[in-house]
């Protein structure tokens, strides 16, 4: 197929810094390609060049004229004044303003022949564009996001944050744009809304760029990865894991260049056709095996990406007890958020705490670390157990506060020298007289490593972490998977992030609507598996 973007030396400066210089690029239907990159490396900004939102310093971009590009909007508080309805068929601005200049003309009471004639202009238009399915096809893709159908017709104004994001997320999907840009889509979207975006890219016949920091996501579905880095942007084919497995063993064999050249081809080849014989479920992982197996070794990626240390340590092995939560009950104005929730944490759990509705999530947290009262129910902590706790929302720590990243990081430290908190500090990416910046003007990213830096120095035996991968980048992403893999002791976390709470999860609490809970001994892919076994099951038989 021909290309619907096509990039020519294009250069960016933003802020007088040089984002990347000569990027040559061709983006074709059918594919996905993930953004990826370190923090301020431009990956949003390329998005926007693309969309025609920001000009680029050199260079030209080329969009098929016959194409159709929608674009994720970021300000949730653009559509207040209209409908979610409204605002998702929005996506397809020439179907809207044709619906809305024809109800104009029904409803005008002077009715002429001239509006006749306009009248059936539209309506062919309106049925060319899909626009009497346009409310059941903007309702699907709302119901597969989550916003129920309660919400179709409500204000936007009226929407909380949250719901806000699916409902954009929705519009920049509706109507079968040819070009789709969406900059974190996962954001703030539940695990089950997550697997639901996967499927129907997955399927999706258009051209799609995506910026993302979920690794699973970015895994299922893209066809290849383009890389902002060294100052360059590369297209490499294959998804996240291909470009990560690959970029570290070119950075290996970089390093030793001892090695035999034709030891080095045999070592790279046996790789390629290792992951190009990985199967998947994707319609778009066929058309990856094919470019896979033409794949030449010199295509391969080689990053200057640095990944933060994180590990964690309990001061003092906990005892036989760790947590009893017995008939817990907890309502927020009049409405049972949490409903005779009883769980005991045994010796091992690392549990992960899902639900559609995440202010339970985080109100149990909050139960939990006695930041709120229960109406109801006792919580018990074993007595020889200690809790470190990572917030969703950190911001107390930071708004106001004057003292330095170092100053910051003594008060949680028992160990005071300045050459341990920057030995400390340095494993987190905070190096030279970056220590000495104050904390109220980190950046989200900062914000956050430097919370799992507290968390590392409390010792704690028990770690809670309410949704600790917002605003991370993959790199510190990957590394605090790591660092909660590898602890000995009990975790309770919720997270966006699915290989995360794949790889870290060996029990799943699932808050339900009405606010008891489902708790199971398992990962979460068996998790998600026996949930749409029990879905089918309870569904109504088809008629033959």
């Amino acid at each position: 197929m021909g290309a619907m973007i096509t990039v020519e030396n294009l250069a960016v400066q933003f802020g007088g810094q040089v984002l990347f210089t000569n990027a040559d690029l061709s983006f074709t239907s059918g594919n996905c390609y993930g953004i990826i990159g370190a923090n301020g490396a431009g990956k949003s900004t390329f998005l926007r060049v693309l969309s025609g939102e920001v000009e680029s310093s050199a260079g030209a971009v080329h969009i098929d004229p016959k194409a159709r590009m929608s674009v994720l909007k970021q300000n949730q508080e653009l559509y207040n004044e209209y409908t979610v309805m409204d605002t998702v068929i929005m996506g397809n601005k020439r179907l809207y303003d044709i619906g809305r200049e024809k109800d104009a003309i029904y409803e005008k009471p002077d009715f002429t022949d001239e509006d006749g004639l306009r009248a059936s202009e539209l309506e062919e238009e309106f049925a060319e564009l899909g626009g009497w399915e346009a409310e059941s096809d903007a309702g699907r893709i709302l119901g597969g996001l989550g916003v129920g159908a309660e919400f179709h017709y409500t204000p936007m104004a009226e929407l909380d944050g949250r719901l806000k994001v699916k409902v954009l997320l929705a519009q920049a999907l509706f109507g079968k744009p040819d070009i789709v840009l969406l900059d974190e889509p996962t954001n703030n979207l539940d695990l089950a809304s997550v697997v639901w975006l996967e499927d129907f890219l997955m399927d999706y016949e258009g051209t799609v760029l995506v910026v993302s920091h979920d690794r699973y996501f970015l895994n299922n579905v893209c066809t290849h990865i383009v890389d902002i880095d060294y100052g360059k942007i590369r297209m490499y084919v294959g998804n996240y894991d291909f470009w990560y497995e690959s970029s570290q063993l070119m950075q290996k064999l970089i390093k030793d260049q001892n090695k035999k050249a034709a030891q080095k081809i045999a070592e790279l080849e046996s790789f390629i056709r290792r992951f190009a014989a990985n199967r998947s479920k994707s319609r778009q992982a066929t058309s990856r095996r094919k470019l896979l197996d033409k794949l030449s070794i010199e295509e391969l990626p080689a990053s200057s990406r640095r990944y933060p240390w994180v590990g964690f340590k309990a001061e003092r092995e906990p005892g036989k007890d760790r947590l009893f939560v017995t008939d817990l009950s907890k309502s927020v104005d009049g409405v049972p958020v949490l409903r005779n929730v009883s769980f005991i944490m045994n010796r091992g759990d690392k549990i992960a705490v899902i639900s559609r509705d995440e202010r339970a999530v985080t109100l149990l947290f909050k139960l939990l670390m006695g930041e709120a009262e229960p109406d109801s129910g006792t919580i018990k902590w074993g007595v020889s157990t200690t809790q470190g706790y990572m917030p969703r929302d950190n911001s107390a720590y930071f708004e106001g506060c004057e003292l330095s990243i170092m100053d910051w990081m003594r008060q949680f430290s028992a160990d005071k020298r300045e050459s341990y908190l920057r030995q400390f500090l340095g494993r987190m990416l905070f190096s030279g007289d970056e220590v000495y910046k104050p904390v109220n003007v980190l950046s989200g990213g900062e914000r956050v490593r430097c919370m799992i830096s507290k968390l590392m120095l409390s010792g704690a035996s028990v770690l809670l972490l309410d949704q600790p991968t917002n605003h991370l980048d993959l790199e510190s992403i990957a590394a605090l998977n790591n660092g909660l893999a590898a602890f000995e002791h009990n975790v309770i976390f919720s997270c966006h992030d699915h290989q995360l709470t794949q790889t870290v999860a060996n029990r799943i609490i699932e808050i339900n609507a009405d606010g008891s809970i489902t708790d199971r001994q398992c990962s979460y892919d068996e998790y998600v598996h026996l949930a749409e076994l029990e879905a089918a099951a309870k569904a109504p038989a088809k008629a033959d």
